[in-house]
This record gives C-alpha cells, sequence and structure tokens, in this order.
C-alpha cells in the first residue's frame, strides 16, 4: 500500500468516526427532548404516544381527590378549552392548590389519563410558568374573538 492510500484510509476512517460520533450525540440528544403540550394539543392528539413530556395548566376547582392515607392523587388539569386528567403518586409541591398552575411531567396512559412523574406548582401569586401563560392566554383570546351564535 502506498504512503498516499495509507494516508486516505486514515482521513476516511476519522471522517467515519467523527461521523459515528455525531450521529450518537444527536441521537441521544433527541431522545432527551422534553416538549411542552397544553391539554388541547393532548386532546387534539399532537403529544407523543409512547414518550415522555410536559403538561401545564390550571388544576380545576374540586377536581382534586386522594384517597384516605394514600398518596396517589388524581385532578384535572385545563387550558379553559379542554381538560386533561392527571394520576400522582408521590408528594405534592406545598404550593400545590386548586385554581393554580401546574406544570406535571410524564406521559399518556391508554385510557387517556396523563401519568405524572414530577408535579411542579407556581411559586408566588404572580409566577405562571411561560409556556402556560402563553397557552391560557390563547385559549382565552380564541373565546373572546369567538362570537356566539344567536338562538
Amino acid at each position: 500500500m502506498t504512503p498516499r492510500r495509507r494516508r486516505m484510509l486514515l482521513v476516511g476512517l476519522i471522517v467515519l468516526g467523527v461521523a459515528s460520533a455525531a450521529a450518537f450525540a444527536l441521537t441521544a440528544f433527541q431522545e432527551n427532548l422534553l416538549y411542552f403540550y397544553s391539554p388541547s394539543d393532548v386532546t387534539e392528539g399532537k403529544a407523543p404516544e409512547n414518550r415522555v413530556f410536559r403538561i401545564g395548566g390550571m388544576v380545576t376547582e374540586g377536581s382534586f381527590h386522594r384517597p384516605t392515607g394514600s398518596l396517589e392523587a388524581r385532578f384535572v388539569l385545563t387550558d379553559y378549552a379542554h381538560n386533561v386528567t392527571v394520576r400522582y403518586s408521590g408528594v405534592l409541591p406545598d404550593l400545590f392548590r386548586e385554581g393554580q398552575g401546574v406544570v406535571a411531567r410524564g406521559r399518556m396512559n391508554s385510557d387517556g389519563t396523563f401519568v405524572a412523574d414530577e408535579v411542579l406548582a407556581k411559586h408566588d401569586e404572580n409566577y405562571m410558568p411561560p409556556d402556560v401563560a402563553d397557552t391560557l392566554r390563547k385559549q382565552h383570546d380564541k373565546r373572546v374573538t369567538t362570537p356566539i351564535p344567536a338562538n
């Protein structure tokens, strides 16, 4: 093998190694992306089927249920257009309340219930996660600008 062919082979192997490393890095990055969806997006089928994602909205008044002595909690998240039932097993944040903004991380169950691994509540009365605030504002704008049908 001539020296020129050896150099070309070495360059080819280096390029192949760098391409393989880039492909592995992009695959790992894609698997670790965590997308945010609103309850409307989830009910419209835009959320992934077998993947972890975040859902955010307001906890509907009167929807929180926890059996006595259990860590299993159920509540309904809304963006004022659609509702999604959330099931969470664990200790909820101290600031978790009905009527407050919440972001939950988890996946959809086959029965249409969102099974949360983590629940985050807003930390004061003035703060709401930007994604949740944008979604709620859009839903509110749609409701305000939609004409009311005449009877």
